[in-house]
């Protein structure tokens, strides 16, 4: 039976390294002895529920986290469940009493150490490039156990869309890129192809990639992988070159600077990878995979025509010049740089891509900046040195991106969302004001930020290796992962200055204000010359190098979107530091939020919508707008983007008084109700939010008290919310599901209802 264990284990491997005795790690391990008949049958139960029901909800709903931290925090007494009829049936006591069950309920998936564990995924694509490198490596079987590949084979199967593909998200259609890496994935995990008839998902996947042209027809990403695996030649894919890492730093065009955070070091790993020109051995495993994969027998693809083609389901087109630059580099360049004298030249571009892929491992604690890039840096120092330390500590800690739901085991798109659900959670907890519900769960949570802020700046000169300032900043999920992101330090210094306020209630001490201005200084440093902040560094210089953009899945990534969340989260940051320390560089954070509400004013759209690129989609990103605008010190009487916020959303709420988006209004980019008009409990809560700061219990409180009844009618017996369609997104392209925002955001939206709507 399988058990989510965090923080610092019983009997760590030697191999791992920790800058805070390993608070917020999460990893799930498998003890075949655990469980009672009857625990054991509560989780069959639920992975057979989602398999039958999983075309209508793709999305899983953490069960088998609710089951162990439900056995392990017993969930205590809840008040009577509350359902009203109409509106105006709700009183203070029934919003009283349906917090208090979700307080009650929340606080039991807390972590010991303080923060919430939960599902992290979405992306289909995540989990092929860690198998890829495991099976490359020789460590596939060390690594993942019988236990993980069987958990990894259900969540695969459990996506795979009725045609026989895999969409890029779970709820996506089939596309070539995921469809070919979910099936090399299930071949080297042991499923084979026509045994015994039964292996009929599979074969649907290989009929899939036959009818729609074979590998060959894979963007850059999957042939990437495919030529590390050895079933597609280096000759067929257009060039990643090294070498761009020998450009002067103070270049335009370094891919230091040139290329965003996200994508940096993805294209870094990958460069050296492609300057290595590795390829697995063949085997009995990789020989198959060659005969199943393509239209034509292997020995006869035309490689070179292969690196131009590009599946027509994939959503980035070349154009007929970057074709021609693809060409001149592969055919000319390319040849130059494998013989001498141009190999010295590919050489030292080597070495120094190492040099930056050691130095960011070192600094995350081989955790690196997502799971691709800890993928790619894993097998770049297998290839320097198959023996090295360096390989042997990115070894264990592959398990710190698993997690484990009633759909199987997956990839997450971080090593977890920690800092951020956690310093939302306090501001959800904070506002209801019920501190004789919540106090011991405040105190958990504030140890889990204190513990994870970053107290120093990166070591060795941290410019030369393409970063920026760190101290006082906050990581997305851990201390030792380390990436300082803007919007979290921002939501986790709001959730320090609101705990300080209670402190007296609930007996704690405050953050010391000279960490708190180490993070005041760095959300300043942060803003971009058009006011905005994006959420891991400035995008001064991102318009140089466009090499990067070649991944091709994913269309926004190096367009490197600014971002309207992230803007409003420091712009509240500072708004509220500076009510409680205003004599602190005033002039400094007056002029950061005035030019960032300029920029958020500058990108409402026609209809008075904001478009959101971490979540679905107008809601999410009217929300975070509106209470950035309001926070810089805009009014609903004299600002005309909040009346025209306000007017967008409620022009969109439903008959029913909730909101419920789609996510193809993030693809479309145009508003689009959920299939049946069906409200969602967190576009609800936002909206409501929303509406609530901006001052609409003063002009019309019934489309509140609507929304409100959703809310309250919506909560289930036990004070959860119901798991429904996954709102996160990166860069508005792909689905990412935020596992706690079903708790987080009808407790935020109730607790502000309940003060300004309510009266006995």
């Amino acid at each position: 039976m399988w058990k989510l264990h965090t923080g610092k284990g019983e009997e760590d491997d030697p191999r791992l390294s920790t800058l805070n005795d390993h608070v917020g790690r999460q990893v799930w391990y498998y003890d075949p002895q655990a469980g009672t008949p009857e625990e054991r049958a509560e989780v069959e139960a639920a992975r057979a529920w989602f398999t039958e029901h999983r075309f209508e909800q793709p999305q899983s709903g953490d069960v088998l986290l609710r089951l162990q931290y439900l056995r392990e925090n017993p969930l205590p007494s809840l008040p009577p469940m509350v359902r009203v009829e109409r509106y105006q049936d709700i009183t203070e006591e029934c919003v009283r009493n349906t917090l208090r069950r979700a307080i009650r309920f929340y606080g039991t998936l807390q972590a010991r150490e303080g923060q919430w564990p939960e599902d992290h995924c979405g992306p289909l694509f995540l989990m092929p490039g860690m198998v890829i490198t495991l099976y490359a490596t020789g460590q596939l079987n060390s690594i993942l156990s019988k236990a993980h590949c069987q958990e990894i084979r259900r969540y695969i199967y459990n996506h795979q869309n009725k045609d026989g593909g895999w969409g890029l998200n779970m709820e996506g259609q089939s596309v070539m890129f995921t469809t070919v890496l979910n099936y090399v994935t299930l071949r080297l995990i042991g499923e084979e192809l026509n045994k015994n008839g039964k292996s009929e998902s599979l074969e649907k996947a290989h009929k899939w990639i036959q009818d729609h042209g074979g590998a060959t027809q894979v963007p850059t990403w999957g042939k990437f992988w495919l030529s590390v695996l050895g079933v597609y030649d280096w000759a067929g894919i257009n060039p990643l070159p090294p070498e761009a890492w020998l450009l002067p730093q103070s270049s335009s065009s370094h891919p230091g600077w040139a290329i965003p955070v996200l994508y940096r070091w993805i294209f870094c790993p990958m460069s050296y990878v492609y300057g290595c020109r590795f390829s697995n051995k063949l085997s009995t495993t990789i020989q198959a995979l060659r005969n199943e994969l393509y239209t034509i027998s292997y020995e006869q693809i035309n490689w070179n025509q292969a690196r131009s083609l590009g599946a027509k389901e994939e959503p980035v087109p070349r154009t007929f010049r970057e074709d021609i630059i693809f060409s001149i580099f592969h055919n000319v360049f390319e040849p130059l740089l494998l013989r001498w004298p141009g190999s010295k030249l590919r050489k030292k571009a080597l070495d120094t891509t190492m040099k930056l892929i050691h130095y960011e491992d070192s600094a995350t604690q081989y955790i690196c900046f997502n799971p691709v890039s800890k993928s790619l840096n894993m097998l770049c120092c297998w290839l320097e040195d198959p023996d090295s330390d360096a390989f042997q500590k990115h070894l264990p800690r592959v398990v710190d991106y698993l997690w484990l739901s009633e759909d199987g085991m997956k990839m997450q798109a971080y090593n977890g969302s920690q800092v951020w659900e956690t310093a939302l959670s306090i501001q959800a907890l904070l506002s209801t004001e019920l501190f004789e519900d919540c106090s011991s769960t405040l105190k958990k949570a504030k140890s889990y930020i204190e513990k994870t802020q970053i107290r120093e700046h990166y070591p060795d000169g941290f410019v030369h290796w393409n970063r920026h300032i760190t101290k006082g900043t906050w990581p997305f999920s851990t201390r030792d992962q380390g990436w300082p992101t803007f919007d979290c330090a921002a939501e986790a210094l709001k959730a320090l200055l609101g705990l300080s306020k209670a402190l007296s209630t609930i007996n704690e001490e405050p953050l010391s204000v000279e960490h708190m201005n180490d993070c005041v200084d760095a959300l300043i440093s942060f803003q971009n010359l058009n006011g905005s902040f994006s959420p891991y560094d400035t995008t001064a210089g991102t318009h140089g190098l466009k090499l990067g953009k070649k991944a091709e899945t994913f269309e926004e990534v190096t367009n490197y979107w600014t971002s309207v969340e992230c803007t409003s989260s420091v712009i509240q940051a500072l708004a509220a530091f500076r009510r409680v320390h205003p004599n602190y560089k005033p002039k400094e954070i007056e002029s950061c939020i005035q030019r960032a509400r300029h920029f958020i004013e500058k990108l409402q759209r026609p209809d008075g919508s904001w478009y959101g690129i971490w979540a679905t989609c107008f809601t999410y990103g009217t929300k975070f707008a509106m209470m950035g605008l309001l926070a810089s010190g805009a009014k609903y009487e004299s600002s005309i983007a909040v009346q025209r916020g306000c007017e967008f959303l409620l022009s969109k709420q439903l008959s029913s008084g909730g909101w419920g988006e789609s996510f193809e209004s993030s693809q479309t980019m145009v508003y689009t109700n959920l299939e049946g008009g069906r409200a969602h409990v967190v576009h609800t809560a936002l909206s409501l939010l929303a509406l609530i700061a901006a001052g609409q219990a003063q002009r019309d409180v019934v489309p509140l008290h609507k929304a409100a009844t959703i809310l309250i009618n919506s909560q289930m017996d036990n004070g959860d919310y119901p798991q429904e369609e996954n709102i996160g997104a990166v860069y508005g392209q792909y689905r990412l599901n935020y596992g706690s925002y079903r708790c987080i955001f009808p407790i935020w939206a109730l607790a502000e209802y309940k003060k300004q709507c309510c009266s006995e």
